[in-house]
């Protein structure tokens, strides 16, 4: 929930969105005119007079079978005559510390659209008891005692659940689908497809997002398991234990539950995201064989779909709403029909809006481009696609954080001033050529664009173990040389043996305007992850006979 956040937590809202959030508590409560009257400074008094007219609302815990309680708020549509039935939307928490107040901006349109709507805070979190537990077994076995309390009311259409999350929200939902066949449509905002790949990729802890987001959980309402697992990932000691508990809760694992329900599924993620893997949820939305949707925005985690949780318009809340409007029979939506396949905005344009039928129509064939050795009286090597270049050696020095280079200065709110168009400028001219290496291409001679997955190839040298190595593909104007990333990966090496390593990048939609060069930096530190080059050394990056060093980029004019 990324608005006004700090260092410490990127995820903050602003003190106004927290008070107009608990006014609209306090709304639904008592909606008198006094109350609701004072939702006018947000523009919000009309619809929420009109959600009062419609609905009534009431907050209780839930008691699961264990004694804990779950706090949990219902929305129910007045106008039901006996015997009628509402579809009904479930909607677990996104990890904050107000928990399900998060979503109360939506429920006037669940409300108007005909649906019951239960929001919920997960054991451990915001006003709910109990222990975090991460979107483990215990959280969806919390979620199927709430799945049986829901069915239970008069009014609620048992064949016509759906679950909507953002985030946490969306994680849950995913997976209490998987486990409730009652659940028969999904939508997930900020999604996980697989979270070990998102806590560890290529060898390398994503260490940054995963501090970020233990804060925000509280460590100290953490379960023992939990606990465990975080001084694990703090320690670098990625076990069995922590696989386990990291497969136990990713939706990729449960692919084959989904496939034979043919489960509607709409995801959303960014392509700058720094919390989940996106070529996790890509892979998951190739897979899944039944109704699906994917949309991605330009931005970092949270960041598109927050004005329509308080509220207003975006992509990823209308898209919802059709969604669901289009599986569930109900009337929350503009009355369009749902996107299926692939919907997609280009950096940094927020105006843009293409659509693709699937990742394979929409990913551009691969162009490979070389990686040469630094001509004489040059300090930056050429990239190009002529012809493999081998025989030459590149050493970076691990000597810290003075490249200047990082995936991003920081988490989600980068993103967020992406998608204003302001991305944050590189000077490559200014960075060490000590410690990374530099490729660049010649000046693009009509505008380009990229679009789909990348994959680099390198051998690398290192002369300690757990070397890590990070590769950055770059957008450089040579007039001013300032630069925007493209995209990124990690590599960790876990020994000093040389290596030739095949690796993806995050997949980019990405337009380039002529006489723009693409420029590919190595480095061997980021503060976004873990830092396991801690003894000052070189990485020698080399290009043998036969295991030549490339970079794969799906490139094409622009149409």
């Amino acid at each position: 929930m990324p608005v006004n956040g700090s260092p410490e937590n990127p995820f903050a809202l602003s003190p106004d969105d927290v008070a107009m959030l608990e006014a609209i508590r306090v709304a639904l409560l008592d909606p008198s005119p006094r109350r609701i009257g004072m939702l006018d400074q947000w523009g919000l008094a009309d619809i929420f007079e009109m959600q009062a007219e419609t609905a009534q609302y009431r907050e209780f815990p839930i008691v699961m079978s264990d004694g804990t309680r779950i706090d949990a708020g219902l929305s129910m549509p007045r106008s039901l005559a006996p015997g009628q039935t509402c579809p009904a939307i479930v909607m677990p928490a996104p990890l904050n510390d107000l928990g399900r107040l998060a979503y109360f901006g939506t429920i006037p349109r669940w409300t108007l659209g005909g649906y019951a709507v239960l929001t919920y805070s997960q054991r451990g979190l915001a006003r709910s008891e109990g222990e975090i537990q991460v979107a483990g077994p215990q959280d969806i076995a919390d979620g199927v005692e709430i799945l049986n309390w829901l069915t239970g009311l008069e009014g609620v259409d048992a064949d016509r659940i759906g679950c909507f999350g953002a985030s946490y929200g969306a994680g849950t939902s995913l997976l209490l689908a998987a486990q409730d066949p009652r659940v028969k449509v999904v939508a997930g905002t900020s999604a996980w497809g697989d979270l070990f790949a998102s806590l560890f990729e290529n060898g390398t802890r994503h260490l940054k997002a995963f501090e970020a987001l233990v804060a925000l959980f509280h460590e100290e309402r953490c379960s023992a398991e939990f606990q465990r697992i975080i001084k694990k990932v703090r320690d670098n000691a990625i076990d069995d234990e922590v696989k386990k508990f990291a497969r136990l809760r990713s939706p990729i694992a449960h692919l084959d539950t989904y496939n034979d329900r043919k489960l509607p599924v709409l995801m959303t993620t960014y392509w700058h995201e720094t919390i989940f893997s996106v070529p996790a949820v890509i892979d998951l939305f190739t897979k899944l064989q039944g109704p699906k949707s994917l949309l991605v925005q330009i931005g970092d985690h949270g960041n598109g779909e927050l004005p329509g949780l308080f509220g207003a318009i975006s992509k990823p809340t209308e898209m919802t709403y059709r969604w669901m409007d289009h599986h569930l029979g109900g009337s929350a939506g503009d009355g369009a029909k749902p996107q299926f396949g692939i919907r997609s905005e280009y950096m940094h344009n927020l105006l843009s809006d293409l659509t693709h039928p699937d990742w394979a129509g929409y990913a551009l064939p691969m162009q490979r481009f070389h990686l040469g050795a630094v001509p004489a009286g040059q300090q930056d090597a050429l990239m190009a696609q002529d012809r493999p270049q081998t025989g030459w050696t590149r050493s970076v020095q691990a000597a810290g954080p003075d490249t200047g280079v990082v995936v991003a200065p920081k988490l989600v709110q980068t993103g967020l001033m992406e998608r204003v168009g302001l991305p944050h400028v590189y000077k490559t001219a200014d960075i060490k050529r000590d410690v990374a290496a530099v490729w660049t291409t010649a000046p693009l001679e009509q505008p380009m664009r990229i679009q789909g997955d990348l994959e680099a190839k390198v051998t690398v040298r290192p002369q300690t173990n757990n070397a890590t190595f990070i590769a950055y593909l770059l957008d450089c104007d040579p007039a001013t040389g300032r630069a925007a990333i493209i995209t990124h990966a990690p590599y960790t090496l876990t020994d000093q043996q040389a290596a030739t390593v095949t690796f993806r990048l995050q997949p980019a939609h990405y337009v380039l305007a002529k006489g723009r060069q693409l420029q590919l930096i190595i480095d061997s530190y980021d503060p976004f992850f873990a830092d396991d080059n801690t003894i000052p050394s070189a990485l020698e990056i080399t290009s043998p006979k036969d295991n030549e060093s490339y970079i794969d980029i799906p490139l094409a004019p622009l149409a």
